[in-house]
């Protein structure tokens, strides 16, 4: 490895050994610990970011490029704020962390304009109907999802430690923005959840006699801690039911399920059922946070139990509140009640 020091506190920059930028971008990712996903997503907008720009080396290019690429994406591609924010810190990254170069600070490139949608949040009895639709390992995932406001990623990364059956409640670890939080563990999830480890540890004890449990840990754990990869309390809830080989090590581990499989399960049971909303893994997350404040909860504390860093994230979710008619009553009904029929 090699290093490359700028003047003042700043850390070493890591110079990566690859000779192609895009494995470059991987190796310094990988050394920053970045997930696999965030490093599909980063080389993938600097891929196009290249080639926007007729394949010329980013080195060549400057802040008038990138704000044309930027713009183009806004402009013409009609992506949402979200994802132009994300294919400008794909940038950034490409720059500071693996050219090692200058970006400017002031970077003005046409802003998306795309409309913020409404979440889709279905009803409690919808929520009921789609739930009873599914059985099993996938209906108690749905369930887990549901009861505490789980990402779809959060429940297929969730680890046997982190479930605290004595307090009822979930630790969600390195979740979206990179922070830890705590959140629901229904009492009615309590006994199917243990029948659910117990087949879960008879894997795992299949595993450990053949010498494949060796559970993937992030952020370069496995190094502080050799024994936990094999540990009880670092595998994976909702394992995979084969092993598989690791990208980015080549080691042979069992990973957790392929989040693919309640997606299917989740658009099968709304097909069964009949609803016409459009109903993803992300609607159970959205139905919890509405649910909880159509109970009367406080919104910091939905807030807090959803992650969100700014509580005007979570006030999207008083929007939909507004969109239930059904209890407003309409003042030609009120004339009616005084006698002016």
């Amino acid at each position: 490895m090699r290093y490359s020091r700028k003047a003042g506190p700043e850390a070493p920059i890591f110079r990566p050994q690859s000779k192609r930028l895009l494995d470059q971008v991987v190796e310094v990712m990988r050394y920053y610990h970045y997930s696999i996903r965030s490093e599909e997503s980063y080389v993938r907008w600097i891929k196009q970011f290249i080639i926007f720009n007729n394949k010329r080396h980013p080195s060549t290019l400057g802040k008038a490029d990138i704000e044309r690429y930027l713009s183009h994406l806004a402009v013409n591609k009609n992506v949402a704020v979200s994802t132009q924010s994300q294919a400008l810190n794909a940038i950034v990254f490409l720059y500071k962390k693996v050219l090692d170069l200058p970006i400017a600070d002031d970077l003005s490139p046409a802003r998306s304009k795309k409309a913020v949608r409404l979440p889709v949040v279905l009803s409690q009895s919808e929520m009921a109907s789609l739930l009873s639709a599914m059985s099993g390992t996938n209906q108690l995932m749905a369930r887990l999802m549901y009861g505490g406001g789980l990402r779809l990623m959060e429940l297929v990364r969730l680890r046997v430690k982190d479930i605290d059956f004595d307090n009822g409640y979930i630790i969600v670890r390195d979740g979206k923005g990179g922070g830890d939080r705590t959140t629901l563990l229904g009492g009615s999830l309590v006994e199917k959840l243990r029948e659910h480890l117990l087949k879960v540890r008879a894997l795992y004890e299949d595993d450990l006699e053949t010498g494949h449990a060796n559970v993937y840990l992030p952020n370069a754990l496995a190094k502080k801690y050799p024994n936990a990869p094999k540990s009880w309390d670092w595998q994976f809830a909702f394992p995979s039911k084969k092993l598989s080989k690791d990208p980015r090590g080549g080691a042979i581990r069992r990973h957790h399920v392929n989040e693919s499989n309640i997606q299917k399960a989740i658009r099968a049971a709304k097909n069964k059922v009949g609803l016409s909303k459009p109903t993803t893994p992300h609607t159970l997350r959205h139905s919890f946070a509405t649910h909880l404040l159509e109970a009367g909860t406080n919104i910091r504390v939905v807030q807090k139990l959803l992650g969100h860093k700014d509580v005007k994230t979570t006030e999207i979710y008083t929007h939909v509140l507004q969109q239930n008619l059904d209890k407003v009553v309409s003042p030609l009904e009120r004339l009616g009640e005084l006698g002016h029929d």
